[in-house]
Parts: C-alpha cells; structure tokens; sequence
C-alpha cells in the first residue's frame, strides 16, 4: 500500500508538460525515428546531403550546414533551425516545414554565388501576425508564417528581382516580391506570384 501511494505521489509531482511541448516532443521524435544515419555515416555511404546558410537580420543568430542527408532530415539541425528562426518578437519556438528549407537550400544552389541568404521573418506567431497587419496592408490574415510554412529573405550581392525570378522557375509554392521592402517571400502554398 505504501509503495502505491508514493508512485501515485511521484505522478502527481512531475512536472506538466504544455501541448506545444508535446508537439516538439512529437515532431523530434519523429524526425529521430527517420534518420537512422549520422551526417558523417551517411556522407560515406553516398547519400547527397542538402547545406543551407542563412543570418536571421534581427537577431543576428545564423545556421550554416547540413540539414538533410538523402530523404532523411537531422534533428540536431532542425533543433537549431527552428530557433534561428523564431518569432524574434516574441521568443516563440515553432517546428518549420522542412519544404520551405527545401526550397531555399535548392534557391540558394541556383543563384550560386556563395553567399548566406539574410532572413527577415521565419515563424511568425498569431500575436505577431495581428500586429503586423493592423501596421502593413501587405500580411495575410491566415498567413503561411504561423505554420512554419514561409520565410522572407535576400541575398546580399544579389537582386531580389533576380531572386524572385530564380524562384519562380522553380515552381515549389508561392513567390511574393517586395520591392520597396528589398525581399522575397517563399512559401510551400500552392504554386503562384505576386
């Protein structure tokens, strides 16, 4: 009776854990079931690996490295990346859609002149997005960026008239051009420009 009661006490003090724990939990769990080789095994066993390299603007935090290796994504850079690219307003932490580095990893091969792109908005929290648009007429109500799913970016020593134009060749999701703003806005919607 006694040993029942304190497993019963020892469930009852551990600690809570929030749904948006959860979802991490899950969706590191899940990109650690899929990625059964390191970087370096998998490099040795012939697998392509696919590299970003971007600095947030804002925070000045930066990634630069292997992200996937063949069809498989690495936590530990998943990990990292969804940091740099937080809600830099509000400090939240939200899973990026591993498509939408997809498509600036293969932009970034394209435009090929070896620079890190600079990033001006990853993840962006409803809070954020409210507040932006009561500012700007140019952020959509239900927009990509509260799922993960967009990111603005630029390229030094490159046009984002010319970024624009690599990718929309591409055909991966939707491509915005801000001209007056000097970025270009990626997503992993439905394929169309504006």
């Amino acid at each position: 009776m006694l040993l029942e009661e304190l497993n019963t006490q020892k469930i009852l003090e551990a600690p809570k854990l929030e749904r948006r724990d959860l979802l991490k939990m899950g969706l590191a769990g899940i990109l650690a079931s899929i990625v059964p080789l390191g970087a370096g095994s998998a490099q040795a066993a012939g697998f392509s690996q696919r590299r970003i390299s971007f600095r947030h603007a804002h925070t000045g935090e930066s990634f630069s490295g292997v992200y996937r290796v063949g069809d498989k994504y690495l936590p530990e850079a998943f990990e990292r990346l969804n940091y740099v690219l937080r809600d830099f307003r509000t400090g939240d932490v939200f899973p990026m859609d591993p498509r939408v580095l997809d498509v600036i990893s293969i932009l970034q091969n394209k435009a090929g002149n070896g620079e890190p792109f600079e990033v001006l908005s990853g993840y962006r929290s409803p809070k954020t997005n409210a507040m932006l648009r009561r500012v700007s007429t140019g952020v959509a109500k239900n927009s990509f960026h509260m799922y993960g799913q967009a990111i603005d970016i630029r390229m030094p020593g490159f046009s984002t008239r010319k970024l624009r134009d690599v990718a929309k060749t591409m055909h991966t999701g939707g491509v915005g051009y801000y001209p007056r703003s000097n970025f270009v806005h990626l997503d992993t919607g439905q394929v169309r420009s504006w």
